[in-house]
């Protein structure tokens, strides 16, 4: 497994572009693997026998021109475990966010077949009322190669630092991807939002700002576009004591505000520090 680092340069692109591409963040050996996980978990043949918190697309079940999405597959497979668990990925999260460290919030596994719809732009952090800061930042990993033809994730150039906005209007399938960036541009006096396709090969990534818009187009390639995303928080992040997510407020204890190391483990946190269990949970036998 490869080890990632962000540079000085990387760092200023990040602060004005809102995401920075990082390359080989998956060697060439570790793809095959997580493919054959995707199909797996798709089927819902979950290797450790837990259920991810959002299965969003069911083989045979589910209409195939949707964009395919679980969240929180890192409970169900070790090897795709590794990954979004790893302590580079949180140490970048973290020195590009200015954090003191980094545990995940979720994970998102993205499959868009050819012909799969768009997945319409938002951002990440207008979905985290229910934590405190309510920050994300993101690691977004190609696991085939991405073209704009084939629906590959698109980032509107410096929109972080617009403002905070309000969750997008559809998020699978929407008639109008890019409605809500032509509102929030409007707000924020830009006259010509840039949308930027990630054109990377298999393995290559991208880090972007919670508050950065994106989203993705239908696939008109004759190849998928799969993808894998590990999205962080700051080590420090608690519940909210009162605002309610209705799927990750399952985690909160009552009467107690702290978040649970073994549902959002810390990936890296200053001194060397992590979530205890992780090591010997990816390394386990599959």
């Amino acid at each position: 497994m490869k080890t990632l680092s962000i540079s000085e340069e990387q760092l200023v692109d990040f602060d004005r572009d809102g995401f920075v591409i990082v390359k080989n963040i998956l060697s060439s050996h570790e793809l095959p693997h997580l493919h054959e996980c995707y199909e797996r978990l798709f089927r819902c043949e979950f290797e450790t026998g837990v259920s991810p918190d959002e299965v969003n697309w069911r083989t045979g079940l589910s209409d195939p021109t949707l964009t395919r999405q679980i969240c929180n597959a890192w409970k169900a497979d070790r090897r795709l475990a590794a990954v979004v668990l790893r302590e580079d990925i949180g140490r970048a999260c973290a020195l590009l966010g200015r954090w003191d460290g980094a545990r995940l919030n979720q994970d998102n596994v993205f499959w868009k077949p050819p012909g799969a719809r768009a997945i319409g732009f938002h951002q990440d952090s207008a979905y985290q009322e229910w934590a405190v800061p309510g920050e994300m930042l993101s690691c977004w990993i190609a696991l085939d190669p991405t073209r704009a033809e084939g629906g590959t994730v698109e980032y509107v150039l410096g929109s972080h630092r617009w403002g905070h906005g309000v969750k997008n209007v559809g998020f699978h399938a929407p008639e109008d991807l890019f409605e809500d960036v032509r509102k929030a541009a409007e707000l924020a006096g830009i006259e010509r939002p840039k949308r930027v396709p990630m054109e990377v090969d298999a393995g290559d990534g991208v880090f972007h700002h919670g508050w950065v818009w994106h989203g993705s187009d239908t696939n008109h390639s004759d190849q998928p576009r799969r993808s894998l995303v590990a999205h962080c928080m700051p080590a420090q992040s608690q519940f909210h004591p009162t605002n309610v997510g209705s799927i990750y407020s399952r985690y909160k204890r009552f009467d107690d505000t702290k978040m649970d190391e073994s549902f959002f483990p810390i990936l890296w946190r200053e001194g060397g520090y992590r979530s205890d269990f992780i090591d010997a949970y990816v390394t386990h036998d599959q």
